[in-house]
């Protein structure tokens, strides 16, 4: 990053934080007389993180509006935090068609996991009938060689 580009990034940021203070809840524009309606909650809920953390710094900046309308005021500004801030689904909410493809990948994952377990259990017994007891520490390192090697390549197709 140059000087120039890091000078244009702390001014808009200074830019931002007076422009979001100038609007924040608790300053002189609402009285009594001039009450915060429905708009007003709506910008409110939006900018309530930003006048959180500044509210933190500064008394005079408030998270709510103390001189409201009442009803229409907190519905405008719980609007405007759940649109905004929408209380974490953004990025963890899955659609109907991704829970249902994560489903059918669990249900043949279950299915492939007990199929190898009932084959590896049959292996097993097997080579105790057999006595393979010596052999075994060649064959298990053959089958992890073989199935490290196996996993690699069907990794690589995906």
């Amino acid at each position: 990053m140059t000087l120039k580009t890091v000078s244009l990034a702390r001014f808009i940021i200074i830019v931002l934080l007076l422009s979001l203070t100038s609007c924040a809840a608790g300053d002189s524009q609402f009285t009594t007389d001039n009450l915060a309606g429905f708009w007003s909650g709506l910008w409110h809920g939006v900018i309530s993180v930003f006048s959180l953390i500044i509210h933190v710094f500064n008394d005079a900046v408030l998270v709510y509006e103390p001189d409201n309308t009442g009803g229409w005021y907190d519905f405008g500004f719980l609007f405007g935090v759940v649109t905004i801030w929408g209380g974490g689904c953004h990025f963890s909410c899955k659609s109907a068609a991704e829970k249902k493809h994560d489903k059918e990948w669990e249900e043949i994952g279950d299915k492939v996991e007990i199929k190898i377990m009932r084959k590896l259990k049959d292996w097993a017994k097997d080579e105790e009938d057999s006595g393979g007891d010596e052999d075994w520490k060649d064959i298990s390192d053959k089958v992890e060689k073989k199935l490290k090697r196996k996993i690699r390549e069907w990794a690589e197709k995906e």
